[in-house]
């Protein structure tokens, strides 16, 4: 997944709509959604800017939207109040309904700040349900709001996408169908903890390599990889874009290999960006494209976290790939995206974690 975005700038976040009430229960509706509450016809002046920001397109190979928008108006708001992803957008004095709704909701301090402010981004969590995000879009007028959504639309994404991984993060790590055998073995034997699904497999332990492959569903038509590579006694130098293709490349020859050594995985040229993240508090580089074989024939997706870790003085790769041809690939892509995020190292991690999982280790793991 194309990763939202660089490096993050604080985003505006206001608590507003102080005499709402917010729900326990949890937001619903896809994740890949959001509900835009307009006017018809700005909306539709909007909507270049607005499918800039959210309409983003990725190739997974074929392209599909990170969002995909869907308006209503505002006298239908109640409808959508429980829904995960909201966007309120009018220009404040062009007298829409919206535009109404807007300053109806807002103090005349929070009204100033919009017409006056092109950086000012109305936020709030859980105003009607639980992990929902609703944001509220205006300025002085349509040209100035036009030009506020474009100017913050890296850190918009960005603010949709955290939530959305929250969200996913609580309903993938579970305890229940958490690997702990697995996950125990590679903090004992590596100083390093990744959240391990009960239906991934470990493919490939070598450490001679420093290379650790988790596999899920080998041999059908929806198959996720993830593996865990690292450079002892490193430098922060390998931290460029022609360093990370080099090492994914040369792991992946020597461990994604299919008919015998002929055919392996490689990434490919023309499809792949590498933009600068916070991961987990640290600096690294974010990769994202496509793969194929040396010989063709196949291909997907991937998403790759490089960093260094100043303890340990270890270059860390972590990657995710997807081999679905059949399905759509944007939520898969963030579900292994969400479970690279969950990689620690061994400092990271309380005492008492770390014993109940090496106490859980299962010596006759197979691989």
């Amino acid at each position: 997944m194309k990763k939202f975005l660089i490096i993050v700038s604080l985003f505006s976040v206001i608590y507003i709509f102080w005499s709402c009430d917010s729900s326990n229960k949890p937001a619903t509706g896809f994740e890949d959604v959001i509900y835009v509450v307009a006017d018809s016809l700005e909306y539709e002046d909007l909507k270049v800017s607005l499918d800039a920001a959210f309409e983003v397109i990725i190739n997974t190979p074929l392209p599909e939207k990170l969002f995909t928008l869907k308006r209503i108006s505002s006298n239908q708001i109640e409808k959508i109040k429980n829904k995960k992803n909201i966007v309120i957008v009018a220009p404040l004095n062009s007298g829409s309904y919206t535009s109404q709704y807007i300053k109806s909701i807002v103090d005349k301090e929070i009204q100033k700040k919009l017409e006056t402010d092109d950086n000012f981004i109305l936020s709030k969590y859980d105003l009607w349900a639980k992990n929902q995000l609703v944001t509220v879009l205006s300025a002085a007028n349509m040209q100035e709001l036009e030009f506020k959504i474009l100017k913050n639309k890296d850190n918009l994404l960005y603010a949709y996408q955290k939530i959305s991984d929250k969200r996913l993060k609580e309903s993938l790590y579970t305890p229940r169908y958490e690997r702990k055998a697995i996950e125990g073995l590679l903090l004992r034997d590596y100083g390093w903890l990744i959240y391990v699904q009960a239906d991934f497999k470990l493919a490939k332990n070598d450490k001679e390599s420093k290379f650790v492959w988790l596999r899920r569903s080998p041999g059908s038509d929806m198959e996720r990889w993830i593996f865990i590579h690292w450079i002892d006694n490193a430098t922060p130098e390998y931290l460029n874009s022609d360093s990370i293709k080099a090492i994914r490349n040369r792991m992946t020859k020597k461990f994604y290999q299919v008919r015998g050594d002929t055919a392996y995985v490689v990434l490919v040229d023309s499809f792949y960006t590498t933009t600068e993240v916070n991961f987990n508090g640290r600096y690294a580089l974010y990769t994202q494209g496509l793969w194929d074989l040396n010989i063709k024939g196949m291909g997907g997706p991937f998403v790759n976290y490089t960093f260094y870790d100043e303890k340990s003085r270890r270059i860390y790769m972590l990657d995710g790939s997807i081999f679905a041809p059949k399905y759509y690939k944007r939520n898969l892509i963030q579900q292994i995206d969400v479970i690279l995020q969950s990689f620690l190292t061994k400092d990271e991690i309380s005492k008492d974690r770390m014993d109940d999982l090496i106490d859980d280790i299962d010596e006759s793991i197979k691989y």
